[in-house]
């Protein structure tokens, strides 16, 4: 707040497009948007800035409003002194709820008061850049099955620094089956799709959901959000499956650029007890992911809970005529790694002890050692698959071992070397470039390669693997 404070609610920014962008003529006539920011007690400085980016860097014409949603906020600034504010202005409406909704319902709330032809959600502490929005209404003027999306730049949260980068360093969404978005390279076969000119529209298998957007005819056609979800979560991924598998197509427009304040921790209070994250993507995994939804329920033994009723949900998607998400897979997302290819899964037991191989592999934990836990039987950081590859595998995170004592956890390659592993008929794992065996220390604790030499330690069960028992044998 206080970085925010010392900067113009005005400031300037880079133009921050590639050449080519600067350049590309759009259609004449172009739908008009209004554009929707959720907000719960937000810092004044920063709410503004938005507003103003917003107001300062859109065609008057194409900018139909600004919905302000205010989500039960409690502070006095956005109280009376933001009406007064926003009055100046002209062109923002402020809507309250009454009382704490979160994230999907505010929006539910602003789609329901907006008027514009195109609904353009932001987040309450974003920057618009030069030239931002006709490329995401010029897609959507072309077919208003199209949702787009522009690149989200990263503002710093504690300088205000803008980072951005060029339309080649474009990524696209993805997902984990912890049913987590996450960013990926732009693979080879979209690149050829789109005859390597970095600053086409690029399709993406999923959003991050918090900046884009959506015809609103369209938008209402295929069902606005589940609104039994609740809070936010898992509305992205939701929305993102909906959209292909019922006939849309779902971009990320590299000449759109909105800076975006990535916080490192959520500032806000929730009742405690209820996971909405989980209940949210028990519901998306319900309805839209067929048989595929148990790779998710198998992280957390397919305990689901009360996760509300789906059946209107479902039958949206008849009604829509949609796609099987066995399509999806294979048509939109076919980099993803199906657990169901996999030839072991489950935890990884150590014979001598009562322990199981135990690691985190988000990107805060690449390169740190893999330890070992007490077998647990609840999925989570021991939840390992084996691949056809000789990957010891999840998600994108996979065992690696380059020589000394510790295994550590490293983006999967699939290039084998230091991450081909073989499991082997009498129960020990292999790494197959050192031929050093995987054992667990003396206390327990730690998992460790050694010269393989069949003791107790170096015998390990996986929870589940094929009948004869047999996984990889090496000739």
């Amino acid at each position: 707040m206080y970085a925010s404070d010392m900067i113009s609610l005005h400031r300037s920014l880079p133009d921050v497009r590639d050449t080519e962008c600067r350049s590309l003529q759009y259609q004449e006539k172009l739908p008009d948007t209004s554009v929707v920011v959720c907000f719960h007690n937000e810092a004044w400085t920063v709410l503004l800035r938005t507003v103003h980016s917003i107001l300062d860097r859109s065609a008057p014409h194409l900018l139909k409003e600004i919905i302000l949603v205010d989500d039960f906020s409690d502070m006095d600034h956005l109280k009376e002194p933001l009406e007064t504010y926003m009055a100046k202005l002209g062109k923002v409406k402020i809507v309250r709820t009454k009382k704490r909704e979160g994230l999907i319902r505010a929006r539910l709330l602003g789609y329901s008061v907006s008027t514009g032809d195109v609904l353009t959600y932001l987040d309450s502490h974003c920057e618009c850049t030069e030239g931002w929005l006709e490329p995401l209404l010029d897609r959507i003027a072309t077919n208003n099955s199209i949702v787009v999306c522009p690149v989200i730049d990263v503002i710093e949260d504690d300088s205000f620094k803008y980072q951005y980068g060029s339309a080649k360093s474009t990524s696209i969404g993805g997902f984990d089956w912890n049913l987590q978005f996450n960013w990926h390279a732009i693979p080879e076969y979209e690149r050829q799709r789109r005859e390597y000119k970095d600053y086409m529209p690029v399709r993406s298998p999923t959003m991050a959901g918090g900046l884009f957007s959506i015809s609103r005819e369209y938008f209402t056609k295929i069902g606005t959000y589940d609104p039994g979800m609740d809070i936010w979560g898992g509305e992205n991924l939701e929305m993102s499956f909906r959209v292909w598998m019922c006939g849309g197509t779902l971009e990320i427009i590299p000449c759109s650029h909105v800076g975006h304040i990535f916080r490192k921790r959520s500032p806000y209070k929730w009742r405690s007890g209820v996971n909405v994250v989980k209940k949210n993507s028990i519901r998306l995994a319900e309805v839209w992911m067929d048989d595929y939804r148990n790779y998710y329920y198998e992280r957390f033994n397919n305990d689901l809970g009360d996760y509300g009723d789906v059946s209107e949900r479902k039958a949206l998607r008849k009604k829509l005529n949609c796609k099987s998400f066995d399509w999806f897979v294979k048509n939109i997302y076919p980099d993803l790694f199906v657990p169901g290819e996999a030839v072991a899964s489950g935890e990884v037991r150590n014979k001598a002890k009562p322990m199981c191989v135990d690691s985190s592999v988000d990107s805060h934990n690449f390169h740190k050692p893999v330890n070992m836990w007490p077998c647990h039987n609840q999925g989570g950081n021991q939840y390992w698959m084996l691949s056809k590859g000789g990957e010891i595998r999840r998600d994108d995170g996979c065992l690696d071992y380059s020589g000394g004592e510790s295994v550590i956890i490293y983006p999967c390659h699939s290039q084998k070397g230091n991450q081909e592993w073989v499991y082997r008929e009498d129960n020990t794992i292999l790494h197959a470039n050192t031929q050093k065996c995987m054992e667990v220390s003396v206390d327990g604790q730690k998992l460790l390669m050694r010269t393989c030499s069949g003791t107790d330690r170096q015998l390990w069960q996986w929870k589940k693997k094929p009948p004869n028992g047999i996984i990889r044998d090496v000739a």
